[in-house]
């Protein structure tokens, strides 16, 4: 087995010099630290994380809270903080965060007690006032990921925003039947993603003077958007245009549209909100939020935290709406 000594000699440092390269910590010229990280690349050199974790405190691990393992958005989101993560040498350790009461007592009262991580990121989570004690008391560095609690350092995109840019595209094309597929808690919970989505959808009617026509509470999945949307296709006064709070929930749409006889865009336009990977494909006009780089953002929250020389993210995320083939202007003008 390689030692630390023989990838010193090999870079022509001091074994003291090696170390500090290796776990990132200190002051080193780039040159040297890239010679030292090269030497034992060449070398076969791996850090054993018990050593590393006994001389330094650290266990180069970041651990990241998701709720929902099998969906598009977290899987991007979690590969975008692994690609940061890697290349200096942290992993992820994964908690997955459930409704279940006694797997999230378990978790918070036992798992993350372990001391097995620097850092903290949770995805789209809230928190009980419990919970958020438990987060407070491990005195690590917390990021969060669009999560709906103001105790949080949190990263997130304006989701009110986003909504307003989505509604005001069916606006312009000339839709004033327009209905929205989505979730929504409180009026007044400022923080809660889907809620903000409504409200920028009812915003931007508002302001253009029209009233909304329809809208569904519904869970994010395609099952759920299909079904809502048959519910809204439903009538003689159906909606000319849809606004799904997901692409998830505009794909159900979509197939709704069609089991419907429905043309999209021709009877019925439809956008969503993601970016997902399959909305190209579909020809889904949506608002592109970009998953993976919102994950290589949080990753950099948390590596700054640690003293990580990675520029520290701006709090707001970008958006980008992109215009596809679902969307035009309804038959026979305004409608």
């Amino acid at each position: 087995m390689t030692s630390l000594e023989e990838v010193a000699r090999l870079a022509e440092v001091s074994t003291a010099t090696a170390s500090r390269a290796l776990s990132g910590r200190g002051r080193l010229a780039d040159a040297t630290r890239l010679r030292v990280r090269e030497a034992a690349a060449a070398l076969g050199y791996v850090v054993s994380a018990t050593a590393s974790g006994l001389a330094t405190g650290r266990t180069r691990s970041i651990g990241v809270l998701v709720p929902l393992l099998d969906r598009w958005f977290f899987a991007n989101v979690l590969d975008g903080i692994a690609t940061r993560l890697a290349p200096l040498g942290y992993d992820i350790t994964l908690y997955n965060v459930t409704d279940d009461a006694g797997q999230r007592a378990h978790l918070f009262e036992t798992s993350l007690r372990r001391g097995r991580v620097d850092a903290v990121i949770a995805l789209s989570l809230d928190f009980s006032a419990a919970e958020l004690a438990v987060l407070d008391g491990l005195g690590l560095p917390l990021v969060g990921l669009g999560t709906p609690s103001p105790r949080l350092s949190t990263l997130r995109v304006d989701d009110e925003a986003v909504a307003r840019v989505a509604t005001t595209h069916l606006i312009e094309l000339g839709h004033r039947r327009i209905a929205h597929i989505g979730q929504s808690r409180s009026a007044a919970d400022d923080l809660d993603i889907p809620t903000l989505r409504r409200r920028g959808f009812e915003g931007a009617l508002q302001d253009a003077g029209i009233r909304p026509h329809g809208f569904v509470a519904t869970d994010f999945t395609i099952e759920d958007g299909h079904r809502a949307a048959r519910e809204l296709l439903a009538g003689a006064d159906r909606p000319t245009a849809i606004f799904a709070a997901s692409d998830e929930l505009a794909f159900g749409a979509l197939f709704a549209a069609r089991d419907a006889g429905l043309d999209v865009p021709g009877d019925v336009s439809i956008v969503g909100v993601d970016g997902h990977e399959l909305s190209g494909f579909f020809g889904l006009t949506t608002v592109e939020q970009f998953p993976h780089a919102q994950g290589e953002r949080a990753a950099d929250a948390a590596l700054a935290a640690l003293g990580e020389a990675v520029d520290v993210p701006a709090p707001m995320l970008p958006f980008e709406l992109v215009v596809r083939s679902s969307t035009s202007a309804p038959a026979g003008g305004a409608a």
